[in-house]
């Protein structure tokens, strides 16, 4: 492919600008269709200009937060543009949690700002009382509450560490953390590739993107903001289900898809899918979670396309190593690898004294990426142990071989990957422990053909108790996203420890995975 078709404007710094940018090359290009509505590029640039306006008139100053509960939409895009191009920071909430964890991301992240679909309000309206300050608009009532407002934008704000989103994930305490990425976030892996002629993420002026992955994502959102700064059209939907993905597919002529490992099983199931089927798709980038070889052979030839792999963490701003096309032949044996450093990004090993490995051993990879997170909001310490002297201690542990591949082998944290989602299981042991009937829990993950990993849970019942699975599964659907319920209640004598009282993971995950050459599926 010569340069010219490629799609790269080096000249986008902030996420600010790209609405107005692509306005004036291509201002009546297709910029978001979802759920039936479409806006052009002109129009993005027009309707994120005027909820900046908005935002500024609330008196919302450059810095503070702005939230967003709702499914995948048009609006999301609108208010992700509205906030960078008012200098706000956009905080989206995963529209699965339930009111007590949305409860803690308000309070926690400061929000000044709430924007929520109409199907979640009830979700929010327990929590008013104890926000009163925070203004909340219904997004079925955006358009009427920025259309006073002009549309043109303020000032925008191109400083490489001004903060543009904060995004939410689960933590070993049991708390989300608010992790905050700045604008070279998500331009910094974009120019490494570009500076070296790679074309392992590319775009290409007939592109249309397919978001797999929804917005509350960092995969999603940096994916997104990559199709949009490169002004393509994109595609999403409210919330993923592969037959409308496949529909979308066919029907617009899709040629690039980004989805978690569970997604592309879904799609390869749905019936009578072949290549012909997929026949506009150039590219699939696949992330999130780590995919089962069986199932990357099988999707190689039905779709019959380039295959990227990206591997990272909300912390690293997403993506800082890659299996690219060229590595998915299966000749070569690198199925199974996480993929290469991108240029500019550097990986190590390190033994649990931080004392860097040699290729071929196990340990804690350590990631240096320009992409890498401000920290984690209002969390220096938590911020400090991640985050150590530029490098991002993943918490995952791999190896890297003669070549520099890295390939993941377990995880030393106790996080589970359901379909992508993480799920920590110290939250759901917290939830366990309010029923009466509990004297102690421990939540594993456990092999799904489906979803990857499956949440598992481990209950001690106190003397006396008959506590049942009924019981816990609603204690838990009350306060828990439907993707953290555990699938299964295991009743047991006792829970096994350590002398200092750390759960014995291991113990209860190894006879599920027993047959597994790795401990991640």
């Amino acid at each position: 492919m010569s340069p010219r078709q490629l799609r790269h404007f080096p000249e986008l710094r902030s996420v600010a600008e790209i609405p107005a940018f692509h306005a004036g090359m291509q201002p009546n290009t297709a910029a978001i269709l979802c759920a039936g509505k479409v806006l052009s590029y002109a129009e993005l640039d027009r309707a994120s200009s005027k909820l900046a306006r908005a935002l500024l008139a609330e008196g919302v100053r450059q810095g503070e937060r702005v939230a967003f509960l709702g499914k995948e939409s048009v609006d999301y895009y609108v208010a992700f543009f509205g906030c960078a191009r008012a200098g706000a920071v956009l905080v989206p909430i995963n529209f699965r949690l339930t009111s007590h964890e949305v409860g803690h991301i308000l309070r926690d992240s400061g929000s000044r700002v709430l924007l929520v679909d109409r199907d979640l309000a009830e979700v929010v309206r327990p929590l008013l009382p104890e926000l009163p300050e925070l203004r909340v608009i219904g997004l079925d009532r955006l358009g009427e509450w920025i259309s006073p407002y002009p549309d043109t934008a303020p000032s925008r704000w191109a400083d490489p560490e001004q903060p543009v989103v904060q995004l939410y994930t689960s933590g070993t305490t049991g708390l989300p953390k608010g992790v905050v990425l700045a604008q070279r976030s998500f331009f910094a892996i974009r120019d490494a590739l570009a500076d070296r002629g790679l074309t392992w993420i590319d775009w290409r002026e007939d592109d249309r993107n397919l978001i797999g992955i929804p917005g509350f994502h960092v995969g999603g959102i940096w994916w997104a903001t990559q199709a949009f700064a490169a002004g393509v059209t994109n595609i999403a939907m409210p919330r993923f289900d592969s037959a409308e993905a496949v529909r979308l597919i066919h029907g617009h002529g899709v040629t690039t898809v980004c989805v978690v490992p569970s997604m592309l099983r879904l799609l390869l199931a749905e019936p009578d899918v072949d290549a012909e089927t997929f026949r506009s798709v150039r590219k699939v980038v696949y992330g999130g979670s780590p995919i089962a070889e069986a199932l990357l052979r099988e999707a190689l030839p039905v779709l019959d396309c380039d295959f990227a792999q990206i591997y990272g963490l909300t912390e690293t701003g997403n993506t800082a190593v890659c299996l690219p096309p060229a590595d998915h032949d299966p000749r070569l044996g690198r199925l199974r690898a996480a993929g290469r450093a991108y240029p500019g990004v550097q990986i190590k090993i390190i033994d649990p004294d931080g004392a860097e490995l040699p290729p071929g051993e196990v340990g804690e990879v350590c990631l240096r990426t320009p992409a890498r997170m401000v920290e984690y909001w209002r969390l220096p310490e938590a911020t400090e142990r991640t985050l150590r002297e530029g490098w991002v201690h993943t918490g995952d542990a791999g190896h890297l071989d003669a070549d520099g591949y890295l390939f993941i082998q377990d995880r030393l944290k106790d996080m589970i990957i359901v379909g992508g989602e993480n799920v920590y299981p110290t939250e759901i042991e917290n939830v366990l422990a309010q029923h009466p009937g509990v004297a102690d829990s421990a939540v594993v993950g456990v092999p799904d053909d489906r979803f990857g990993e499956a949440v598992h849970a481990f209950v001690a019942r106190r003397p006396g108790e008959q506590v049942g699975p009924r019981e816990l599964l609603s204690l838990c659907t009350e306060r828990l996203a439907g993707f953290k319920i555990p699938r299964r209640f295991e009743f047991v004598e006792r829970i096994p420890r350590n002398p200092s009282g750390k759960i014995l993971r291991r113990e209860l995950r190894d006879p599920f995975w027993s047959t597994k050459d790795r401990q991640v599926n």
